[in-house]
């Protein structure tokens, strides 16, 4: 009969995606084995993190500080603006070293049936940041998903009335694909070769 607290390590493993039983296992009994300082910097990265990251107030990715180092940042382009789903959107697409200007994280998708609309995408602060007239471009960057289309499309018809280019990721995204999955160099052609969107 394994103890009470192995049980509640190895369901605090499964609580994270992608990691089932047989996984959360391994890494519980790792850590107990011969790993104890491991799993305590582990636990003190966890508890730090959750206690001071929070969001940015101009782009809702993941912060420290008020303003994220992107959007503080002087050497970006500001008449940019590319719309992605997740922060690790924002990552894949630093990494791909292609794009200067300045993101919007929406933290998912539009999902009805989740109870996700626009309020809980912050979509209300993305309407009175281009109605401010900086934004020259906007750069739809929604994974090529059902939720992900419909998200696109919904933050397109927003943007139409500002007179804004509102352009699109070109090929090499699979349909259905994600965009933290997908290697640096799809990535970089994808952003190169974005398709302008036609306005209705």
């Amino acid at each position: 009969m394994q103890s009470p607290l192995i049980n509640e390590l190895i369901d605090a493993f499964k609580q994270l995606p992608t990691i089932g039983q047989k996984s959360a296992q391994r890494l519980a009994y790792y850590l107990l084995q011969d790993h104890q300082a491991a799993g305590q910097r582990l636990a003190n990265a966890i508890e730090t993190a959750i206690d001071k990251v929070g969001y940015c107030q101009q782009c809702r990715n993941l912060s420290e500080t008020k303003t994220c180092v992107i959007c503080a940042s002087p050497t970006r382009t500001q008449v940019q603006l590319c719309i992605v789903e997740t922060p690790t959107d924002v990552m894949a697409i630093e990494q791909s070293g292609v794009y200067r200007g300045l993101y919007f994280v929406l933290m998912g998708h539009l999902s009805p049936i989740d109870g996700i609309g626009p309020e809980q995408l912050g979509l209300h602060l993305l309407k009175s940041r281009l109605q401010t007239g900086n934004i020259e471009e906007l750069i739809l960057a929604m994974n090529p998903t059902v939720e992900g289309e419909a998200t696109a499309h919904y933050i397109q018809q927003m943007a139409s009335k500002q007179n804004i280019q509102i352009t699109r990721l070109a090929q090499g995204i699979p349909l259905g694909g994600e965009l933290e999955y997908i290697d640096a160099g799809t990535l970089g052609q994808a952003f190169v070769g974005r398709k302008q969107l036609e306005t209705e």
